[in-house]
């Protein structure tokens, strides 16, 4: 996943001048917008920005007790570096690496921010039928879709015998916590958390503002992964809008297909947009994704877009907005129907599911509006939250 992120301009002309982009290994994209909506005399937010886990994170915040940014900011930093410590496949000495190397029946000591992630994908993991599974990059890399996605794979696609071997790598269900000790029951097993970490590092950095700092008002993204609470600094509550899965659409050229406001009675916002239209091909008449369905170990063919989940946590949405990435658009309505999630899909209109999807210069050479191109769906727990009638 890969969307573009960025605020745009108040009506009294303010803005946090954000823009970032998102790489989860694999890796998607989509675009997102925080939208204002404008107020006489707004009140003054801070704004600050950092690396983590790969891609950038970015916080607006109003700040009532005029404590030092910098501060802020190195807690924030603290945090997420002991996320990266625990969770990060990148880094030899973290936990999840010593995990991965670790033989069948061997533990390891997990702290809580491993806890807490591996509870949510297992979650998922289960609701999910197996969609979300954290050990699925055997096959992620039998298929060869890495930062760049080529057909010569889908023309020469991994044997039934090639496939069967990297499933049998699969085995979330034979990884066991007992109190704080992880083990597998399976050799060369390993864990892959890049598609929920970064869910959960919104999380921490809005647990540290609010917690910590008594923070109220703030919008915190991750690469894409937004967390609002209380109000924008144009005193309204917080927007995330939704962009046409355009190809190449950029932060300054984009169409807007819907928004999601921030309930009412909660006052806050946990999202995640995950999409198969940028690192994707089309092979013999059909669109596929590099995201893999673990039940089957082929890559998805007609799956949705663009796919928006809301949920309890921002952790818990990345995780089904990947689940539901890698399901048939069908198959993952269904599924989100059935668990009664809060999801917006964005799809072609006229089932053109498995057609090209449309580039920005194509759009603009036809003269054609967008919009017309694109369908939005909403499953009713959706449809709830974003008609405003119930929390």
């Amino acid at each position: 996943m890969t969307p573009l992120f960025s605020a745009l301009l108040s009506p009294t002309g303010s803005s946090s001048n954000l823009s970032a982009s998102k790489a989860i290994m694999g890796t998607l994209m989509l675009s997102t917008t925080v939208m204002m909506s404008g107020c006489d005399q707004p009140p003054t937010y801070d704004y600050i920005k950092g690396e983590t886990m790969g891609t950038s994170y970015h916080i607006t915040f109003q700040n009532p007790k005029g404590v030092n940014q910098d501060e802020i900011q190195q807690a924030i930093d603290k945090r997420l570096q002991q996320i990266n410590l625990s969770m990060s496949t990148y880094m030899q000495d973290s936990t999840i690496s010593k995990f991965n190397r670790l033989g069948a029946g061997e533990s390891i000591t997990v702290d809580a921010d491993f806890i807490k992630v591996l509870n949510d994908s297992k979650q998922v993991y289960q609701q999910s039928g197996g969609a979300f599974d954290p050990t699925v990059m055997p096959l992620i890399n039998l298929w060869g879709f890495g930062t760049v996605m080529t057909a010569e794979r889908l023309q020469n696609p991994p044997s039934a015998s090639e496939i069967a071997t990297a499933k049998a790598l699969l085995d979330f269900k034979g990884i066991k916590l007992t109190e704080d000790k992880l083990s597998k029951d399976k050799p060369n097993v390993a864990l892959d958390f890049s598609a929920v970490a970064k869910g959960y590092g919104v999380d921490v950095i809005a647990e540290v503002l609010h917690k910590d700092y008594k923070i109220n008002n703030y919008m915190v993204e991750i690469g894409g992964e937004v967390s609002t609470s209380g109000v924008n600094q144009n005193a309204q509550p917080w927007q995330i809008a939704i962009d046409a899965p355009i190809i190449d659409s950029t932060v300054s050229e984009r169409y807007t297909l819907a928004a999601i406001r921030q309930p009412l009675l909660s006052n806050k916002l946990h999202l995640a947009t995950s999409g198969n239209y940028r690192n994707s091909v089309v092979f013999d008449g059909r669109r596929y994704s590099h995201t893999i369905d673990p039940t089957t170990g082929q890559p998805i063919a007609g799956g949705a877009p663009s796919v928006s989940v809301v949920a309890d946590s921002v952790s818990l949405a990345d995780a089904w907005a990947t689940a539901l990435t890698a399901m048939t658009y069908e198959k993952a309505l269904a599924t989100a129907k059935q668990h009664n999630l809060a999801v917006l899909f964005v799809i072609p209109k006229d089932g053109k599911i498995h057609d090209e999807v449309p580039s920005l210069e194509e759009i603009k050479k036809n003269k054609a509006d967008p919009l017309a191109y694109w369908e939005v769906v909403e499953t009713p727990a959706m449809k709830t939250l974003r008609s405003g009638q119930k929390d």
